[in-house]
């Protein structure tokens, strides 16, 4: 029988492993992006979940970020190959399905991670809620602000529902506050260099900006530098609690980031698949809660993912 949960703050620093093992389960990794913080600590976390629990894992990255036909060929790839269990994270939400429906039709068990597939049969879905995310990310900012000035929205990538979910979260934060205007919102492809460019034609065209909400780090990056180089002043919110972003928070560079739980969720996704396969019980959906990082919190997040290790299932499930 499988459950549904959303972790509450002293669950989600606490969910992992069972005593009962059978070891050596070959477990496919797929993600979307090989240099973006966010999945590179999902790896991370799915590294050290397999380490714990005695299994392996073997990641598949696109050479070319969040490519859909490369990860098709990924999926077709993995249907001859037969591993043990999939995580997977879609390079997009609905033309992924058929790909899901073929590991389906193989029998292969598959964890969704990060982005929810809108169809096929999945054992559980680990992530955050993204539009809880951009709703607390974008009142902290506006807040900050004093509920007045202009802002500028930096959009994921187009069509992704990640980046629609978050930026409906930012959107409905600016409706709170009805003194302060938004310029525009423009897609930065959740990566750092088109946000940067993105941002500096912003600033040619707008003379006052007060603030930016970005929908990851890697973009607010971008803007960061882009303000910088224009030698002009704004607050900067981004999302997912990368190092990067903890860093940028205490050089006073970034206001605030929303904490996603990225090693959190490659630890649970890939301890999800091998509980499954050991006949142990799963949540068939975790869901972490939203959470900022700012100035007053950053020291309980800047932990090193080198050496890190996941937390036990036990202390979730008493």
């Amino acid at each position: 029988m499988t459950r549904t949960t959303c972790l509450t703050a002293g669950a989600f620093l606490a969910f992992m492993l069972s005593a009962a093992h059978a070891d050596g389960e070959r477990v496919a990794i797929l993600t979307t992006n090989l240099t973006n913080p966010h999945f590179q600590l999902v790896r991370a976390g799915a590294d050290a979940a397999a380490r714990q629990m005695k299994a392996s894992v073997t990641h598949y990255v696109p050479s070319k970020a969040d490519s859909l036909p490369e990860q098709m060929s990924q999926v077709e790839d993995l249907v001859i190959k037969k591993p043990d269990a999939i995580v997977f994270v879609p390079a997009d939400y609905k033309a992924m399905v058929p790909g899901i429906e073929k590991l389906n039709a193989a029998g292969i068990p598959l964890v969704n991670v990060t982005t929810r597939l809108s169809g096929g049969k999945v054992v559980s879905f680990v992530g955050s809620n993204d539009y809880d995310l951009g709703l607390a990310t974008g009142r902290y900012l506006l807040k900050a602000l004093g509920g007045k000035g202009n802002v500028i929205i930096i959009e994921g990538l187009k069509g992704n529902i990640v980046s629609m979910n978050r930026v409906r979260g930012f959107t409905d934060a600016l409706k709170e506050f009805p003194n302060v205007k938004l310029l525009a919102s423009q897609t930065g492809n959740f990566q750092r260099l088109p946000a940067n460019q993105v941002m500096e034609n912003l600033l040619q065209a707008h003379a006052k900006v007060d603030g930016v909400m970005a929908a990851n780090d890697a973009m607010a990056s971008g803007v960061i530098e882009a303000l910088d180089g224009a030698g002009r002043k704004a607050l900067v919110v981004g999302i997912n609690g990368t190092k990067e972003a903890i860093d940028a928070i205490r050089a006073g560079k970034l206001l605030a980031t929303g904490d996603y739980g990225s090693f959190l969720q490659g630890c649970v996704a890939t301890v999800t698949a091998l509980r499954n396969l050991r006949g142990l019980p799963v949540r068939s959906e975790v869901v972490f809660p939203a959470t900022l990082i700012d100035k007053s919190n950053v020291d309980r997040f800047d932990i090193p993912t080198q050496g890190r290790e996941c937390p036990t299932w036990e202390a979730l499930v008493r």
